[in-house]
């Protein structure tokens, strides 16, 4: 057997959802990242199309278990293409599949990532966050709204992308760069914003010559506003970059710092 004869469900899109909604990532790891989880959610369909125990499915299950990485927000559109594929030429293309895998995880784990990953969560969360300072409480419901909104998508892009199949990729082709760029600089554009209006620091030290008390934070604000938030950022992430720093490590760094000038009087909210 060289064909399939199964054309996917209603219920095989819900089931493929399902994972990988919910299971895509359990199996990540260095070697693979998720390559198991990719194969998990789509091993009902695949047994469905090559049967149980044969050459084929086992084939086939050795091809999608290989390295695989993109946006967890994007990965089932290159499901939904996949599938298609798979329906109308079985074994067949599974050199072909494996090629269009390797070619459309890594633009659209850039639109992913940039888009859902940072963008959106930028802009909302920030919202909300600061709906939330001001004892608003619909900030949260929001945030909620936006997620529930990204889910929805997640579960209606499969059917999309099983329905166009390969013509998809070359409508988008074009359009990958272009939204990607666009997606990053605004991205870096509200990053920009929160560093301004969610770090709250400045210089509360007053070092006094003779009769004169110097107000730092003052003439520190006349050579560029809100210039200490910035350092603060730029620090974190040039110590992100050192060796053997990790995030966690970088919290309590900056908590440890921070405790230890606003006890001596250098900095307060």
């Amino acid at each position: 057997m060289t064909k399939s004869n199964y054309k996917l469900t209603k219920k095989d899109f819900n089931q493929i959802n399902r994972r990988s909604l919910f299971g895509f990532q359990l199996g990540w790891n260095y070697e693979r990242m998720q390559g198991s989880g990719y194969l998990y959610t789509i091993l009902p369909q695949l047994r469905k199309m090559y049967g149980d125990g044969t050459p084929e499915l086992k084939s086939m299950m050795k091809t999608h278990s290989q390295f695989f990485n993109t946006s967890n927000f994007l990965n089932t559109i290159v499901t939904g293409i996949d599938m298609a594929i798979e329906e109308e030429e079985g074994i067949d293309a599974q050199e072909s599949i494996a090629g269009i895998k390797v070619g459309l995880m890594g633009p659209f784990a850039a639109i992913g990532d940039s888009i859902f990953g940072a963008l959106l969560p930028t802009i909302f969360g920030a919202l909300a966050a600061n709906m939330a300072v001001s004892g608003n409480p619909i900030g949260a419901f929001i945030w909620m709204l936006v997620n529930f909104a990204v889910m929805f998508f997640r579960w209606k892009q499969l059917e999309i992308a099983h329905r166009e199949g390969v013509s998809l990729v070359t409508t988008m082709q074009s359009r990958l760069t272009a939204i990607t760029d666009a997606a990053t600089l605004l991205g870096v554009f509200m990053v920009g914003a929160l560093v301004a209006t969610m770090i709250n620091v400045r210089l509360s030290w007053t070092p006094s010559i003779g009769d004169l008390v110097v107000d730092v934070q003052n003439n520190v604000d006349m050579i560029m506003p809100r210039l200490l938030p910035a350092v603060i950022v730029g620090a974190v992430y040039w110590l992100l970059g050192k060796k053997n720093i990790t995030s966690t490590k970088a919290i309590f760094i900056v908590l440890v710092v921070s405790i230890a000038l606003s006890a001596l009087g250098v900095i307060s909210k």
